[in-house]
């Protein structure tokens, strides 16, 4: 839309980040309303309203739904609508805790609504009519995060099932918190910094928080990935196709770039860097340049829209989630690498390794390393036959134009 003009997002006050998937309510109920607004339907009790106060507006509305409790009472009354449970998530857990791995719940939500989604969610698939509180160490509702990790707020132990509290000061092991601070459980475990893996799945509450504040190691739970990983498997004829033309269109385009810099080196008395193009006259010169340009406008072509469809078995209108564009890495993707230390679609995946595993990163490429590679094939000299022949090839007869000469 800007074209190479530079846009800080950052110093911008119309733009909103609507970078998780817990703004996806936000956002169509945001676009239906801005329908509203423009066909002048708003209700007059609401005021005068422009597109910015639209906004803050309807998350004024969605934050009470919340907080006021209508959303949640709807969802405990038929959990099954709501929530598809995971029979191998509880055992994954129970691994790790029988490894001897402390295991903590840190949740947002009341008690009454944690009780009842985790029982729905757990309590079936645990042996030996374990409940899901003997899964955890220790458990904290009402949270309050992302202040919960930055901030002390009191502590208040929940004493009965009616959620009836009163003040702590330390978290002890079996026990059900209100509140409270990471910190203070950092002191309760005798534990700090990165001997705690903080698994959640918003990548700004759950993760960056943790990480920037207290150097927690993180784990980022996406259930999209699942998704785009199928995706990307039913594209990779696709893609595989769609790099083989952008090579040929490089290979086509270097040998242009050394005819082109051949022309410009003869107007001024100077050979070529190749031979192939050093025994070229003007005129083969000239038109073996036009050729190549033909070559590569059909290659467009063709690439054009192979590059358009790219991501449309994931989302048409998107693409994929974790690209931006082919080569590129969204910046969902971004955020991700740069404060998860691992991340899944889904926890009972650890239920696929061992408790005991150690998950090491894989190794990071960097942009020479494939020129190295390239390098360790060839010595120089033999690089440079690579190149003369690739020109010979294209001059005197290859693929890109049936059984004629480019």
């Amino acid at each position: 839309m800007y074209g190479r003009e530079l846009v800080d997002l950052r110093k911008e006050s119309r733009w909103e980040f609507l970078n998780t998937l817990f703004s996806v309510s936000e956002a169509v109920a945001y676009m239906q309303m801005v329908d509203r607004l423009d066909d002048g339907t708003i209700a007059a009790q609401l005021g005068p309203l422009d597109y910015k106060g639209l906004y803050k507006a309807v998350g004024r509305a969605l934050f009470r739904a919340h907080v006021e409790g209508q959303l949640k009472s709807e969802i405990m009354s038929k959990p099954e609508l709501f929530v598809t449970p995971d029979p191998e998530l509880p055992l994954a857990l129970l691994d790790q805790k029988e490894a001897g791995k402390k295991l903590l719940l840190i949740t947002n939500s009341d008690y009454h609504y944690t009780d009842k989604m985790m029982q729905h969610s757990f309590n079936r698939f645990l042996p030996n009519d374990m409940g899901w509180r003997d899964l955890f160490d220790i458990v904290i509702v009402s949270a309050r995060k992302p202040e919960f990790f930055q901030m002390s707020h009191p502590m208040y132990e929940v004493v009965t099932g009616e959620g009836l509290m009163r003040p702590c000061f330390k978290a002890k092991t079996g026990g059900l918190y209100s509140g409270g601070s990471a910190q203070m459980v950092e002191n309760s475990l005798n534990i700090h910094g990165d001997e705690i893996l903080y698994v959640g799945d918003h990548i700004y509450t759950d993760v960056s928080q943790s990480k920037v504040h207290l150097r927690w190691r993180t784990a980022l739970i996406c259930r999209e990935l699942e998704e785009e990983f199928s995706a990307l498997i039913h594209s990779r004829g696709h893609r595989a196709s769609l790099v083989e033309l952008i090579n040929q269109k490089e290979v086509v385009g270097d040998l242009f770039n050394q005819l082109r810099l051949a022309s410009q080196r003869r107007t001024k008395g100077r050979p070529a860097q190749t031979l192939a193009a050093t025994n070229l006259d003007d005129h083969e010169l000239s038109e073996s340049m036009q050729k190549l340009l033909i070559v590569m406008q059909r290659l467009d072509q063709k690439i054009a829209p192979m590059l358009e469809a790219d991501g449309e078995l994931f989302n048409k209108r998107w693409g994929f989630l974790s690209r931006a564009g082919f080569w590129d890495k969204s910046h969902l993707m971004r955020q991700i690498e740069k404060y998860a230390d691992i991340y899944t679609s889904r926890v009972s995946n650890f239920l696929h390794y061992t408790p005991f595993m150690y998950f090491r990163s894989q190794e990071q490429t960097l942009a020479h390393d494939s020129y190295s590679y390239y390098c360790s094939r060839f010595n120089g000299s033999a690089v440079d036959d690579e190149v003369d022949f690739m020109l010979y090839k294209c001059i005197f007869g290859c693929k890109y134009c049936s059984s004629r000469p480019c």
